[in-house]
């Protein structure tokens, strides 16, 4: 079908069709006739006949109620009949891959002019691949998901696994040995935690906390047990599955009775009189992935102490959704382990040693909630900068009322303070064996996480106020911060409460304390 083809008015032929029956409005250099659309307008019909719309240049009034995306669906796009002659369109659509170029939209080492110790010419490549793979692949599947809550689409699930980001949202590691990374962006023996950096925060931009988790989260937490602790022939059989997008795994190990401390856990499991299988029992509760997961690596109670072990779907396993304040797209569940029958081959670690093997296992997942909550705060303040430029009270725009600019920059600050001793951990993890990090980073790690959060919650917070009664309302102008504001609270529960993570931050300090200091 050939393009609709476009007049070109001037502003006072436009004014000439300012009746209910010939409507017309201008909107950044477009004109729109609005006549048959009227009476299906959602805000009413005297909106639009107001003597300061029908006929006139309505763009201010337009993005101080709506956002820009609404003029790209079809059904708005049909009713644009041309152009304001000698004029052009300044406002324009999200451009695939680009770089947002308002204040601290980006972190400083993406903004222009500014400069990184941390950052390679490799990791700006990286990021310039990411950011495309997102905005082509991602961000549209995110938003349908969010909303209708089913799992991420198989399609984005491939799209990933052709380019390998599955096997780099692991880390750096030997699982990476063979492996095209981004189509030969970056070899493995290169990739570092910067670039799991990036596509954990490039991810995070999609504004879709759900859908962030359903997207394999499981997999970020719950293979990495048996990346490190299962034995080669459970590897061989699992990893490179899992790595495709075939199969899904998750972490189980919160239950009804026992959330942060993890040893007192009651799932039980007992060995059966020929020793060659588990026998496990007992349940598991708020689980990401569970509802679609293949695997389940499980923290359980055996005679020795702690045991994790991994639990393939089959008799006596069964899930059920649970309905949490996010979307059910991330596939939380509680399950049931009755009398599941498991070969002692899937034990990962030592018997009565899991205890070590879940807590190896956190400072990865903290970190990688702290790359998410620092990215994704960086989103809320780039939608307030913007909604507080655009939208006029009392005459004036809010940027313009100084409590307005006094909550900006406490939002701002707390963002790039997380980035920035977020960028300093990373930095440590990247010249210390996973050995080290666990002796040197758990309490620094706990504490970033806590703190990050905790800011999270006070730019959610501050959000709100600035958006109004747009900021608790789930579609429209203020969509986005009423998700994050319904939301931020999952990253100062999961992988360990706020205060728990302080509390391990002190502890770990006074474990290296000086015996002889004094004042």
């Amino acid at each position: 079908m050939a393009a609709k083809e476009l007049k070109q008015f001037t502003l006072e032929e436009v004014a000439e069709h300012n009746k209910p029956d010939d409507l017309w409005v201008v909107i950044d250099a477009k004109v729109y006739n609005l006549s048959r659309f009227k009476d299906l307008h959602p805000g009413g019909i005297s909106v639009l006949t107001d003597g300061e719309i029908a006929g006139q240049d309505a763009t201010e009034a337009f993005y101080g109620l709506h956002r820009h995306e609404i003029l790209e669906r079809p059904q708005y796009q049909r009713l644009q009949i041309g152009t304001i002659r000698g004029e052009q369109p300044v406002i324009y659509s999200r451009v695939v891959g680009e770089i947002s170029d308002v204040p601290y939209a980006e972190p400083t080492w993406l903004s222009q002019g500014y400069h990184s110790p941390y950052y390679t010419d490799n990791h700006r490549k990286f990021q310039q691949a990411m950011r495309r793979f997102v905005d082509e692949f991602i961000y549209e599947d995110a938003q349908a998901r969010e909303e209708d809550g089913k799992r991420p689409s198989q399609s984005v699930i491939d799209k990933m696994a052709a380019v390998n980001l599955h096997a780099m949202r692991m880390g750096p590691g030997k699982h990476l040995q063979g492996l095209s990374l981004m189509d030969g962006l970056v070899k493995p023996e290169e990739f570092n935690y910067f670039h799991e950096l990036i596509i954990t925060q490039e991810i995070a931009r999609c504004g879709s906390r759900g859908y962030g988790d359903g997207l394999m989260g499981g997999k970020v937490i719950g293979l990495p047990p048996v990346l490190n602790f299962g034995s080669e022939a459970l590897k061989a059989r699992i990893v490179p599955e899992v790595f495709a997008g075939k199969k899904f795994i998750c972490l189980a190990i919160s239950e009804a009775q026992a959330g942060s401390d993890v040893m007192g856990l009651q799932t039980t499991a007992v060995k059966s009189e020929d020793g060659k299988e588990w026998i496990v029992n007992g349940t598991k509760k708020w689980i990401t992935n569970a509802t679609f997961a293949d695997y389940f690596t499980i923290g359980c109670k055996t005679e020795d102490g702690l045991t994790v072990i991994l639990v393939e779907r089959g008799p006596g396993v069964e899930t059920r959704q649970i309905k949490t304040s996010y979307s059910t797209t991330a596939g939380t569940a509680y399950i049931t382990f009755d009398n599941v029958r498991v070969p002692v081959e899937n034990t990962l670690g030592e018997e009565g040693r899991g205890i070590f093997v879940i807590l190896s296992n956190f400072n990865h997942e903290r970190w990688v909630m702290c790359c998410s909550s620092a990215r994704s705060q960086r989103s809320i303040v780039e939608e307030c900068l913007k909604w507080a430029t655009q939208r006029k009270a009392f005459g004036k725009p809010l940027i313009s009322q100084a409590v307005i600019r006094s909550k900006l920059a406490a939002m701002i600050a707390r963002t790039e303070s997380v980035q920035s001793w977020l960028e300093n951990i990373t930095y440590q993890m990247c010249h210390m064996t996973y050995k080290q990090q666990s002796q040197k980073l758990a309490g620094q790690i706990a504490f970033l996480k806590s703190y990050s959060t905790r800011c999270a919650q006070e730019t959610a917070k501050d959000a709100v106020q600035i958006f109004g009664g747009r900021g608790i309302t789930r579609t429209g102008m203020g969509r986005f911060i009423e998700h994050y504001h319904r939301t931020v609270t999952f990253d100062a529960l999961l992988g360990g409460a706020e205060d728990v993570l302080a509390d391990l931050g002190v502890r770990q300090a006074m474990r290296a304390m000086p015996k002889n200091a004094r004042l």
